[in-house]
């Protein structure tokens, strides 16, 4: 039954006047750390904002996909829409591709690319490349976009992002989407060779194969970007668009071009901002009488905690603890902080564990919070429930939704 009222949730849907607000704090969760008392990084970070909102507020735990599935940021996202994320799968690549503005024609193939560093054995030490700057990844694209502009007929056409990452776009006949990535998630281990999964993606594999070499070979000298990694390889999927589903004009608000892809995909107007998160604050300010629903997206902790720096992720959380006010003062009917998956930094990744909820509204019920921690949501009034149940309790609370049944 309640996965019938889910999916139906667009027959339920009425017009208000009210406005929400999703703010979705990249990898936000977390586990004890041995090394800081056994404390998360939420729980070490000085948050007075978001404690004293917590007073106000109710608090949950929210499984991004299932008990022990650790989800890309593709499925978090997906279920914080309200979607299925384990029937809706969508490709890191097209999410990417769309993410810095280019259109996937029917038939594309898109790919996440790392550049990264691997040492003279042809071993990764660092995926990321050290991060570096995304003038420099844009620099390498393009030196490898002018030498390497087609293989068999197919179009390769490369596209750059923030930092590291970049976007590989194959274009032509006789192409699947069904290959191993060639990124192994962790440093230590070579790269893994472009492998057909289906017999349909054999010339994608053989076209992949060839590009790597040849784009190896381009940047073979270089001290950090040295190396490439593939991942995510999709076609763009036909997805019920958000604002239809739930009768609102939303917008996301997000710097990073793979947020911007996914809200992009579900229908979200997106405008453009960079800098920093005090930017998308003033976006929103700037943008508030023109919508009903905001998607905010913060991906600092997130980057701290894949680089496994407890600090730095404490320092980023405190940092957004500042904006809290701002936000308030802007008088939404419904606030929601949490994150589309853990990122602990004691894993130096993403995680299956369950992600910290904050649900601030006039009709949320019980309060009885004191601080906004792991340990507060394990006792909140929400419990622990599934991502995807998520914007059930947003349009509910924004008074937007009608009575089920007789």
């Amino acid at each position: 039954m309640a996965t019938e009222v889910l999916e139906n949730l667009k027959s339920l849907t009425k017009k208000a006047e009210s406005k929400m607000v999703l703010l979705v704090v990249d990898g936000l969760g977390g586990i004890p750390h041995p090394d800081f008392d056994y404390q998360t990084e939420l729980e070490a970070a000085q948050t007075p904002n978001l404690d004293e909102l917590a007073k106000k507020s109710v608090l949950g735990l929210m499984t991004p996909v299932n008990y022990g599935i650790t989800p890309g940021s593709g499925p978090g996202h997906v279920g914080l829409f309200g979607y299925n994320p384990e029937e809706l799968v969508i490709g890191r690549g097209v999410l990417e591709a769309l993410g810095v503005g280019f259109h996937l024609q029917p038939g594309d193939i898109a790919a996440r690319a790392n550049f990264a560093t691997r040492d003279e054995r042809g071993i990764i030490t660092d995926r990321r490349a050290g991060r570096i700057s995304s003038e420099k990844c844009a620099l390498l694209v393009e030196k490898i976009s002018q030498e390497v502009k087609e293989i068999e007929g197919v179009e390769i056409i490369l596209r750059p992002g923030m930092e590291h990452r970049f976007v590989l776009i194959l274009r032509g006949e006789g192409l699947g989407e069904e290959v191993k990535d060639t990124d192994p998630q962790k440093e230590g281990l070579p790269p893994y060779e472009p492998q057909a999964l289906k017999k349909e993606a054999e010339k994608t594999a053989r076209v992949l194969k060839i590009f790597l070499e040849k784009a190896h070979q381009i940047i073979k000298d270089e001290p950090k970007a040295n190396a490439i990694l593939l991942r995510g390889f999709s076609r763009s999927p036909h997805i019920e668009e958000f604002p239809e589903r739930y009768g609102v004009r939303a917008l996301a608000i997000a710097i990073y071009p793979m947020y911007k892809g996914i809200a992009r995909l579900f229908g979200f107007d997106t405008p453009e901002v960079e800098g920093d998160f005090q930017d998308e604050i003033k976006l929103l300010r700037d943008k508030w009488f023109d919508y009903d629903f905001f998607f905010l997206h913060y991906k600092d902790p997130d980057k701290a905690g894949e680089d496994g720096d407890f600090k730095k992720k404490v320092e980023r959380i405190e940092y957004l603890d500042r904006f809290i006010p701002q936000i308030l003062a802007l008088r939404p009917d419904v606030l929601v902080i949490t994150g589309d998956h853990s990122t602990p930094t004691l894993l130096h990744s993403h995680s299956w564990h369950p992600s910290p909820v904050l649900l601030y509204s006039q009709y949320a019920g019980s309060r009885t919070a004191t601080r906004f921690t792991e340990k507060e949501c394990v006792n909140g009034y929400l419990g622990q429930f599934p991502a995807r149940a998520l914007m059930s309790l947003m349009l509910a609370n924004a008074l937007r939704l009608g009575k089920f049944g007789a």
